[in-house]
């Protein structure tokens, strides 16, 4: 039996974790399968992402998901990679779209935990490497629309979310699932200000973050997440607008009502729960019938939105009956 030699600066998961809620989720680990990265010599995410070397490109060993491709994306190849990781959101680093990649190079993501509570079977304070398992990773190609109508091409690197929540095992009294960002303005210096309350948070019905889009995502083309997009976990759904997709997670709670998220709190008029993408509903202060390709040059032709961010044939049924103008 292969057993994990903490380094000596590592905290131990029972030294930050109640005693009964540790054994408890050693004893759902053995149970289940679900098989802890770091007792996996030479397979751990957590060794690839250790903190004297988070910051150097690391190739992640993944499995192509030939569902999710290129194919009917519109688009010849994915967006540049060095576009798609200095154009970004991420206001815990900064408002600016270059200030994530500026402003989060000494971001340390590792050694990194997640708690999981709420209405769940397995709660508990999880070390990253006991949610994600290396050798499930799938590389996903997919679409991915920012409310401000622009849009790009990644093939992100992750597991899916569905999977990782049967593993946790809600009850039935869990009808959404809730999530929170990192809060630390020493580490995060953009949230010494205030454009939006802190933490972030965002949230999904229950079926929707059971559906096979849905990404819990450690990388991106073929390499781990950089610090600017969301290490060392964050979300992907790629029919929502990206805001929805939660970075650099600390907290998934499993909950009966619908959670409150971010952008909702902070303007309810601009920004609804759902934020499903949709042409035929305009944001207030700009149009959502088309999106330009970032990476194309500001003159290149703007291309039309499609419904659900082109998803509309996989996701479309989860909102049968519902006015998506009205829950928007």
């Amino acid at each position: 039996m292969l057993i994990r030699k903490p380094r000596s600066n590592e905290i131990r998961p029972s030294e930050i974790t109640p005693r009964h809620v540790f054994e408890n989720r050693r004893q759902f680990m053995t149970g289940v399968g679900m098989v802890g990265l770091g007792a996996i010599a030479g397979g751990s995410l957590g060794g690839l992402l250790a903190p004297e070397t988070a910051s150097a490109a690391t190739t992640l060993a993944t499995i192509k998901n030939d569902k999710y491709t290129l194919a009917g994306l519109g688009e010849a190849a994915p967006t540049d990679k060095v576009v798609a990781s200095t154009y970004n959101n991420f206001y815990e680093f900064g408002t600016g779209k270059g200030d994530p990649a500026d402003n989060s190079k000494d971001f340390q993501p590792l050694p990194w935990t997640v708690t999981v509570d709420g209405a769940v079977e397995n709660p508990g304070t999880y070390d990253f490497d006991d949610l994600i398992n290396p050798h499930q990773l799938e590389e996903r190609v997919y679409r991915f629309r920012c409310v401000e109508a622009w849009s790009m091409v990644v093939p992100w690197v992750g597991i899916s979310l569905g999977e990782v929540i049967r593993r946790l095992g809600p009850t039935s009294n869990a009808k959404y699932v809730a999530f929170e960002t990192l809060y630390d303005p020493e580490r995060m210096p953009g949230q010494n200000r205030s454009p939006i309350p802190w933490p972030y948070v965002e949230g999904l019905r229950m079926d929707e973050a059971m559906h096979d889009l849905s990404l819990l995502t450690v990388g991106m083309y073929g390499e781990v997440l950089p610090n600017q997009n969301g290490a060392p976990i964050r979300l992907i759904v790629p029919w929502k607008y990206g805001f929805k997709s939660i970075k650099s997670i600390v907290r998934i709670s499993f909950v009966e009502d619908q959670p409150p998220c971010t952008w909702n709190i902070a303007n309810a008029r601009e920004y609804g729960f759902y934020s499903n993408v949709n042409p035929e509903v305009d944001h207030p202060r700009w149009s959502q019938a088309k999106e330009r390709i970032v990476g194309t040059g500001i003159f290149a032709e703007r291309r039309k939105t499609e419904m659900l961010n082109g998803y509309a044939d996989q996701v479309g049924s989860l909102y049968d009956g519902m006015d998506m103008s009205k829950y928007y």
